[in-house]
């Protein structure tokens, strides 16, 4: 654990003062699936996934309950995600012909699309202004899509890559770890559970019932890092309606699963057969690496997922630089 954190110790690119970075507006680089060997090589690719795998290990073993501590820069994210939530409230869906895909979503978005360097500015401070641009893209990326009103893991990858963002330029840092995961990237689910449904969005490439899940995929793998050596609950308790009942609130994994069975109706093996397959795997350590693994292989070395990535001077596209 220590040495998990030990290895999320800030990097010697946060010993530059970021206001002396050029930053730019993050654009597509991934056009081809050719261009996917560039995104696997990429210092964005690492970056990204050095970050993801440190808040796996930060949330180890750990209750959405667990007493962390909660800087000033989480408490403007979580205001900010506040804010998107009010704005469903405020754009309530419009009577149409069809069921899904409500068109005022694109009114919600629109508003996003206008505010968003002005919400970003309220967590960033002033002496890093010239990094809000480029952050506030990685934000209007990561809650769906506005002209197919559809929503995905490529979204989902958005807002992480927003967050690393936040602790590349130092606005988010080491001991924000477990807040990152528990308070901010919880609410962003909340909100986005929320605009899947008042606006009946879409799945964003959706695998249907081979797919993991219609919507996320990160609170699964940080979800089932939580469960690491619990002391009950084991794999295959998650397709037990009372477990899952009992014990959402406490675990990210479970409040996903719970929010599967309120969406979907049938039985659990029938809608969702890859976590049915999942919940015959031994241990928590082992349902976790395997879900690492597919994350990397169903989401990041997707085409139809990265091409819509966007890159700039946080998370280049330029190959790592080796030490």
């Amino acid at each position: 654990m220590a040495e998990g954190q030990q290895r999320s110790q800030p990097d010697s690119s946060e010993d530059i003062p970021p206001a002396t970075q050029n930053f730019i507006i993050p654009k597509k680089e991934i056009h081809t699936v050719p261009d996917m060997g560039k995104w696997k090589r990429s210092q964005a690719y690492a970056d990204y996934i050095g970050f993801i795998l440190t808040l796996n290990e930060g949330v180890k073993g750990k209750k959405l309950s667990f007493e962390y501590r909660v800087s000033e820069a989480i408490e403007k994210l979580v205001a900010l995600l506040n804010t998107l939530d009010r704005w469903i409230d405020e754009t309530p869906p419009v009577d149409q012909p069809s069921r899904f895909g409500n068109k005022a979503y694109r009114t919600w978005y629109a508003k996003l699309d206008e505010e968003a360097e002005n919400l970003v500015a309220t967590v960033v401070p002033t002496h890093l202004a010239a990094a809000v641009p480029e952050v506030a893209v990685y934000l209007k990326e990561s809650v769906g899509n506005s002209t197919r009103i559809d929503y995905g893991t490529g979204h989902e990858a958005a807002f992480a890559a927003f967050l690393c963002c936040l602790c590349k330029i130092g606005v988010l840092r080491v001991d924000d770890q477990i807040a990152i995961v528990f308070k901010v990237f919880n609410r962003y689910l909340e909100v986005m559970r929320k605009l899947q449904k008042t606006y009946r969005m879409e799945p964003a490439g959706s695998q249907g019932v081979w797919g993991l899940d219609d919507f996320q995929f990160l609170p699964f793998i940080w979800g089932s890092s939580q469960l690491i050596d619990h002391p009950c609950l084991e794999p295959r308790h998650f397709v037990d309606e009372k477990a899952v009942n009992e014990c959402h609130k406490d675990y990210m994994f479970l409040e996903c699963v719970l929010f599967i069975t309120e969406m979907k109706t049938g039985p659990f093996a029938e809608h969702s057969n890859q976590l049915w397959n999942i919940s015959a795997v031994p241990s928590w350590s082992k349902v976790n690496q395997g879900l690492i693994r597919m994350y990397k292989a169903e989401c990041l070395e997707k085409f139809p997922v990265i091409q819509h990535f966007k890159f700039g001077s946080l998370l280049p596209i330029h190959p790592v630089t080796s030490c």
